[in-house]
């Protein structure tokens, strides 16, 4: 069965973009356009990755991160922080990698395969 990413933004282009990257690679996807149904698309699908937009309406990823990190199941999820915010490499000190918005989609292929191997 091949690794699952879930992707987390509230800008539905990027969301598009990366699912197609990753898809393409070989990896099943999931997504949620913010923050907002993303904990129980989270629960149902259990990913081996998670890409996280950090500013987003309904919900801050930084506090997304906190309540789904605290159950025992997710503790451990490798999170890569992609945003367009300054100072996003503070914003989840657990994050595998953080990555600017604009990205090279083979920088995140290459942190994504570095983290969970090949789908």
């Amino acid at each position: 069965m091949a690794k699952k990413i879930m992707v987390v933004d509230d800008d539905k282009d990027i969301v598009e973009y990366l699912v197609s990257i990753f898809r393409e690679k070989g990896y099943e996807t999931c997504s949620a356009e913010g923050g907002e149904g993303a904990m129980e698309l989270l629960e149902r699908e259990r990913p081996d990755l998670l890409t996280l937009d950090l500013e987003m309406p309904e919900e801050w990823g930084p506090r997304f991160y906190r309540k789904f990190s605290q159950k025992p199941e997710f503790a451990e999820l490798p999170v890569v922080v992609i945003s367009g915010l300054a100072g996003i490499h503070l914003a989840i000190r657990k994050a595998v990698a953080t990555v600017s918005k604009p990205f090279e989609p083979a920088h995140v292929l290459e942190i994504v395969e570095g983290t969970i191997g090949r789908p």
